[in-house]
């Protein structure tokens, strides 16, 4: 199975950028498409992104569509997530994750494997 780790998190004002990083490790990251999620502290975990195995395509969530955007290296086992134009409310613990299904959900279930997390922090 994979192993995956989430860095690149921090505190940022609002406007600010971050990228953060998926790396994966025990097995190839190309034979899985891959998700982020995150959560604030008393909400539910929820979609942010998630991008095929090849890269070919990819979903956002409209609360950061347009400011977002995942990506992957399989040649490097890393995924990432461009955060730009951050706000407050983009606060949240993020996780990437991980599956071996044939299609790219957005749901909790829909993927195997998780990362522990990275707290991004935004300042107002």
């Amino acid at each position: 199975q994979v192993q995956l780790v989430e860095s690149g998190g921090g505190l940022v004002r609002a406007g600010g950028s971050l990228r953060l990083s998926c790396a994966a490790s025990g097995r190839t990251l190309s034979i899985y498409n891959m998700g982020w999620f995150r959560q604030a502290p008393g909400k539910e975990r929820e979609f942010v992104s998630s991008i095929t195995r090849s890269g070919g395509s990819t979903r956002y969530a409209d609360s950061v569509k347009g400011r977002f955007a995942i990506s992957r290296d399989n040649a490097k086992n890393t995924g990432y997530l461009q955060m730009n134009t951050l706000k407050p409310e983009d606060t949240a613990v993020y996780y990437c994750a991980a599956s071996r299904r044939n299609y790219v959900g957005t749901k909790y279930e829909d993927y195997d494997y998780w990362g522990q997390g990275t707290q991004v922090t935004v300042s107002s």
